[in-house]
């Protein structure tokens, strides 16, 4: 049922002794596509455009459609590797359906938005995604984590923001701290939203789990986008979830290292695995947690076939 990472087994350890850093499920890329579950002619290309589709029953029908978009999953016919199902809250009338649903398909890895505490023990057959959106749940994150069967962290800003009786999650054209030279309608996350990425991605490693960033809203800002996913794979992000497939290859590049990157990251490696302790690397001192900073960029440089 669960997929592991190819370049570090999980529980296991990497090629210097180093622990996995995820102990099951990882992402086959970085770009996650959500889906609406209303849409079943979407199904298909939104799997070919990106890395993980996630087929939405949340956000991705209407009221009145639940039970015609449980029925398209149920006949839908796409890699469960690359799969996720996006079902209602634990705490929804909808919840107990949209597993039993969940029960009729392939699909192993399932996604559950608005987690405020653990999660019920009729889950634990899947590989689960928590999904971290309001101030019970990053406080209950390290036990929400540690649930056996939750094999990674998402964090959702919007209803964050709403649960705390804001308004913007992002500063907005009338506030100091925003850059008049970009050409988007919004800037960069408040502190206390980036408090909750923070904790997300923290939580998660914690637990050896993926943590995974959140979506970025305006799918006509290429270079916000670039931005945000360009650090959140530099800080320890697995992947960055995304609305349209125009975010996708945007997010691809930004998790892809350059061929210089690559080459020193591979060099610190092999030098390493010779010569144990600091190494003294064109006169920049590389100790042992820029090794495994090296080996993360190098599996990651595997992993997309480079």
């Amino acid at each position: 049922m669960t997929q592991t990472n190819q370049s570090a087994p999980a529980g296991g350890t990497t090629s210097v002794g180093h622990p996995s850093p995820h102990r099951r499920w990882t992402p086959a890329g970085p770009a996650i596509l959500f889906a609406p579950a209303d849409r079943p002619e979407r199904f298909a290309k939104a799997a070919a455009r990106s890395d993980v589709v996630i087929l939405d029953l949340e956000d991705g029908a209407g009221r009145d459609s639940f039970d015609e978009a449980r029925t398209n999953i149920v006949n839908s016919d796409l890699d469960p590797a690359t799969t996720i199902v996006r079902v209602h809250s634990a705490d929804s009338e909808l919840f107990d359906g949209d597993i039993d649903m969940v029960t009729k398909t392939p699909y192993t890895t399932v996604m559950v938005p608005k987690v405020d505490q653990p999660l019920p023990d009729t889950l634990a057959d899947y590989d689960v995604i928590a999904m971290l959106e309001s101030p019970s749940g990053i406080m209950n994150a390290r036990d929400i984590a540690h649930q056996e069967f939750v094999v990674g962290l998402l964090w959702g800003a919007e209803d964050f923001t709403a649960s705390l009786g804001g308004v913007y999650s992002r500063l907005q054209r009338d506030e100091r701290g925003w850059d008049s030279d970009r050409g988007s309608a919004e800037g960069p996350y408040r502190t206390t939203v980036n408090y909750l990425r923070t904790q997300t991605l923290l939580h998660a490693a914690e637990a050896g789990i993926v943590a995974l960033d959140a979506v970025f809203a305006d799918i006509h800002d290429a270079d916000g986008l670039r931005d945000e996913a360009l650090d959140a794979a530099r800080i320890g992000f697995a992947a960055t979830a995304c609305i349209h497939p125009a975010q996708v290859p945007v997010i691809r590049d930004a998790y892809r290292p350059s061929e210089e990157q690559i080459k020193m990251a591979r060099r610190i490696v092999r030098e390493s695995a010779d010569h144990p302790g600091a190494l003294n690397i064109d006169g920049k001192m590389v100790d042992a947690p820029l090794f495994r900073q090296a080996e993360v960029l190098a599996a990651r440089a595997d992993a997309l076939g480079m």
